[in-house]
């Protein structure tokens, strides 16, 4: 079974009066209410948030200058060059600049770096390339914010330069360009630090077009793959830029998100910012990933779907090798990782890998392991890295902290880049473990349940396809996992070829299917007859003709009643809710009583309570039963607690359904 630690909420779920007045449903309210949202002028914003949502593009920094220098280039007819990124936000970016400065006339030629053979962001040689070609203006997009020698040199060469990117700013200063536009730097004010690196592309095209609106109309599309794809957060602005996206490509893509749409088999009118992030990003990057950008680039620019259909599927087959070759780099980490489980940052170096495509196994570590991972691809005496945080951990922070082992970084919090001499790199690693032992975050349960379901109407039709409201789903506002606690297991049995499990488990009266992807039934040792726990997402599924709830499991395990029991052992009120259905009858106190023949002796800590536990009775339930009988008065602790309480004689007769505890329980619904 899952052998990960559990975070369930055994509080009675909040569900405002307000949300269900204004036609919301008990479930939508319930996770509502847990993102703070209690009013229906709060749920409406969310839900449905439309242009307001958008910031004047004006409030950023250095924004009025940098239009000012694209207008001069417009009104003089200057050749002026987009220089980008790799990833799928740099190449959104630099799509939408480019076209965007093409529509107004400009000679403007795209640039994206070879990542192998160039790296990430500005570098002197490119500049020289493109002043050759009778460039006067760059303008960066998604990078940029460090390369302040890169834009002295620029300058030198007679280069303007405007920098916009949404990367972290380091200490040593902005780089010295006609303007710097980027939402993180010292001194602005813009009320969203978190656009991606297309939505500060977009934000120039709509300061210079002068209209928000009619630049959404055209590039929403590409905003919205760009934003999910750098899992930018997924709230107010942004969310609204998401939404706007994901309608664009449902009703009218452009040819080549038409292309890769059919490509990769996904239904434009189905298209959520997961089957962004699963569906079309993995395909976009593979080109970045294996030095052909330019063939991503061109999709975004078609025309036509003629022209587009046949770079779709190049851009597939080189996500197929890509796989290929990250399957090979993640089986040499393995052999280069100690016999031990990590338990500070990774660091793994190797002359054999594709830098493109070590970032994906960097994440595949840092999940793995739980701890940050940063892996090196060596050439000769320098080694590029790509490093994925865990568990809020800042690796921004962390890579400035250990910069005297590096030639330098960028990034962000979560992810980010470095550039290491091949002589430094054990310097590097044990400075990095230094400064993780020092900064080591808080642990985090590995299963956080948002919700605990007890009335099997929560997960009504209705209910579950209310939830959908809440798309896009992503950073910053994830799909609700909801949890059953106890549940039944009915039949459970392997399907697609025995690769993963379906099940059926009983919550109440109601019954309910599962299905857990890539799990067994005996890798988790799952029965009939067997009570567990399931962590899911619910889902309307519609099998001919049948429309039912199906639970998409996320996590499962037998049913552990420790942290519950716990609980009502030190009498947290709250948790009462959780446990109504194990509310005891008079049979389990007698039970209890004869068993023990009136010795009622009770152990230091919940722990030793549990093990005495008679067989067959649910531990919940034998734990009600003790503090019951705590306060009817037949037992008695030192302190007044559970913990080393004895049994006691009493005078007369107790009453044990005039206990707090019992009278509280009684008046609960069951599931």
């Amino acid at each position: 079974m899952d052998k990960k630690e559990w975070k369930i909420p055994y509080a009675r779920p909040e569900i405002p009066a307000a949300l269900l007045q204004a036609g919301y449903g008990p479930l939508l309210s319930a996770v509502l209410a847990l993102r703070g949202i209690r009013t229906a002028a709060a749920a409406h914003g969310l839900i449905e948030g439309g242009m307001e949502c958008l910031h004047d593009p004006f409030l950023i920094l250095g924004m009025d200058t940098a239009v000012a220098r694209v207008r001069m280039a417009i009104d003089h007819g200057e050749t002026v060059a987009v220089y980008g990124d790799y990833d799928v936000d740099g190449i959104t970016s630099t799509c939408l600049l480019t076209d965007y400065l093409r529509s107004k006339g400009l000679h403007c030629l795209p640039y994206i770096p070879d990542r192998s053979e160039e790296g990430y962001g500005l570098n002197c040689a490119a500049l020289d390339a493109l002043k050759a070609q009778g460039v006067s203006l760059v303008i960066t997009v998604d990078c940029g914010i460090t390369a302040v020698a890169e834009a002295d040199y620029a300058r030198s060469l007679g280069l303007d330069m405007i920098v916009t990117d949404h990367h972290e700013c380091k200490n040593d200063g902005l780089p010295d360009a006609v303007s710097v536009v980027d939402c993180k730097q010292p001194g602005d004010s813009y009320p969203n630090d978190k656009l991606a690196g297309v939505g500060m592309a977009l934000k120039l095209a709509c300061a210079c077009e002068g209209s928000s609106e009619a630049m959404l109309d055209r590039y929403a599309d590409l905003v919205a793959v760009g934003t999910v794809a750098d899992v930018m957060p997924l709230t107010e602005e942004n969310r609204y830029l998401v939404r706007r996206g994901l309608a664009m490509l449902a009703q009218r893509p452009r040819p080549g998100f038409a292309a890769m749409l059919k490509e990769a088999s996904l239904d434009p009118q189905r298209l959520t910012a997961a089957s962004i992030g699963f569906g079309l990003a993995p395909r976009l990057n593979a080109a970045g990933r294996l030095g052909q950008t330019g063939k991503a680039l061109d999709l975004l620019m078609c025309a036509s779907l003629e022209q587009a259909a046949p770079l779709a599927a190049e851009l597939c087959e080189l996500n197929r090798q890509r796989q290929n070759i990250e399957m090979e780099i993640w089986e040499e980490a393995q052999m280069l990782l100690p016999d031990n489980v990590p338990d500070q940052p990774i660091v793994l170096a190797s002359d054999n890998w594709h830098q493109g495509v070590i970032g994906i196994a960097a994440s595949r570590l840092a999940e793995q392991f739980s701890v940050p991972a940063i892996m090196i691809c060596l050439n000769g005496e320098l080694g590029k890295g790509s490093c994925r945080s865990y568990g809020n951990f800042n690796l921004f922070e962390a890579l400035g902290a250990c910069s005297d082992q590096l030639i330098d970084f960028g990034g962000h919090a979560l992810a980010a880049g470095l550039n290491v001499r091949r002589d430094k790199v054990e310097d590097f690693r044990r400075a990095l473990s230094a400064y993780y032992r020092n900064n080591r975050p808080e642990p985090q349960p590995e299963v956080q349940c948002d919700l605990l379901i007890r009335d099997p109407a929560m997960l009504s039709i209705d209910s579950v396809q209310q939830l959908d409201l809440l798309e896009p789903y992503g950073n910053g506002n994830p799909r609700p996992i909801l949890c059953l606690s106890g549940a039944e297991v009915l039949n459970a049995c392997n399907v697609g070829g025995g690769r993963h499990l379906r099940l059926r488990v009983r919550l109440g009266q109601s019954s309910f299917e599962g299905i857990f992807f890539s799990h067994t039934a005996e890798d988790l040792d799952i029965h009939e007859g067997d009570r567990i726990d399931l962590a899911f997402h619910p889902k309307v599924n519609e099998f001919r003709g049948h429309v039912s709830v199906q639970l998409q499991v996320a996590a499962a395990r037998k049913h552990e009643a420790a942290p519950l029991c716990r609980d009502i052992l030190e009498q947290q009120g709250d948790c009462l809710w959780a446990a109504a259905d194990a509310c005891p009858v008079r049979a389990d106190f007698v039970r209890i009583w004869r068993e023990s023949k009136g010795k009622l002796r009770m152990g230091a800590d919940a722990q030793s309570i549990l093990e005495q536990c008679p067989d067959g009775m649910l531990p919940e339930t034998y734990c009600i039963c003790l503090i019951a009988l705590l306060e009817a008065g037949l037992l008695s602790g030192p302190d007044g607690g559970i913990f080393g309480a004895e049994a006691v004689e009493i005078q007369g007769k107790a009453d044990l359904e005039a206990t707090h505890i019992l009278r509280t329980l009684r008046s609960m619904p069951r599931s």
